[in-house]
């Protein structure tokens, strides 16, 4: 595994394990609870230590599945982030939701603590609060955002002693302009992250498996060029970018291992170019 600073004592690892639809969607589904709780180990083993879940999926039984299955591990080895939901982000909501989370996952710490989305209509600076109490309470490490733009990250950080350490946003080789948020993520909020020292999450790298398949030009081309897939060459696009990170989300172990192939390598630069130019890169 390859990781990516966090801070300058806490390391990410670039790939992570999503858990969306672990669990049910918006509601809880217990149906493939065995399965699901196999494929967070599954992945575990192979070597994707980086969990990352939220209290809003399934209503909570995400995290109530990846709790069950990170109960054999070493906690210390393993990297779990999770999601407060925008609409409980006044200081004692945020402070219950945190421990609701805490509990469903069996643990005494959460790695990084996210705002899911924001919320205009709670005061940040309450928000705010409450995660600096998470974390002089040591039961959060790290705190950071969630689809916020460059503007809603500066004025969360007025509000907090401690720094927002990620924005975790949708970006691929498909979506580079607007996202969730107002902003282009390539000339704004990307580089401003950069300059700042706040690692970029990068959610649905394969755009809903549109860049796991064939289809592409480029990326069939390149497949040819370095032998590996079209799964592996987007998500190497992705994380040989400076302070980015991925997520990806599949119970599949033949997908786990293919996507732990785009580690350990890097596109050339004239490829990365043709890659950014046959996509649509802005400038």
């Amino acid at each position: 595994m390859e990781f990516k600073r966090l801070t300058d004592t806490i390391t990410i690892p670039a790939i992570g394990f999503g858990t969306w639809t672990i669990g049910g969607g918006d509601v809880a589904d217990t149906t493939y609870d065995s399965e699901d709780v196999s494929a967070i180990q599954n992945a575990i083993k192979l070597g994707i230590t980086n969990i990352d879940t939220a209290e809003a999926y399934a209503e909570g039984h995400a995290e109530e599945l990846v709790g069950r299955a990170i109960g054999g591990f070493e906690r210390k080895n393993l990297f779990i982030t999770t999601k407060v939901s925008p609409e409980h982000l006044r200081y004692d909501d945020l402070l219950a939701s945190a421990k609701g989370s805490l509990g469903r996952l069996k643990t005494d710490y959460i790695d990084l603590y996210l705002i899911h989305a924001p919320n205009p209509d709670i005061p940040i600076q309450e928000t705010m609060k409450a995660m600096d109490c998470l974390v002089e309470q040591k039961l959060v490490k790290c705190i950071g955002v969630s689809n916020f733009s460059v503007e809603q990250i500066k004025e969360t950080q007025k509000h907090t002693k401690n720094k927002i350490r990620a924005n975790q946003i949708e970006y691929n080789l498909l979506v580079r302009d607007k996202g969730r948020v107002t902003e282009n993520m390539e000339s704004e909020i990307i580089p401003y992250c950069q300059k700042n020292d706040i690692l970029i999450i990068a959610w649905r790298p394969l755009a809903k498996g549109e860049l796991a398949k064939p289809g592409f030009k480029i990326l069939d081309e390149l497949t040819k060029k370095y032998n590996k897939t079209q799964s592996q060459i987007a998500i190497n696009w992705l994380i040989s970018k400076e302070g980015i990170v991925t997520i990806t989300k599949s119970t599949k172990v033949e997908h786990l291992k293919e996507n732990l192939g785009a580690i350990g390598w890097k596109l050339q630069q004239e490829d990365v170019d043709r890659l950014n130019n046959s996509f649509g890169a802005l400038s």
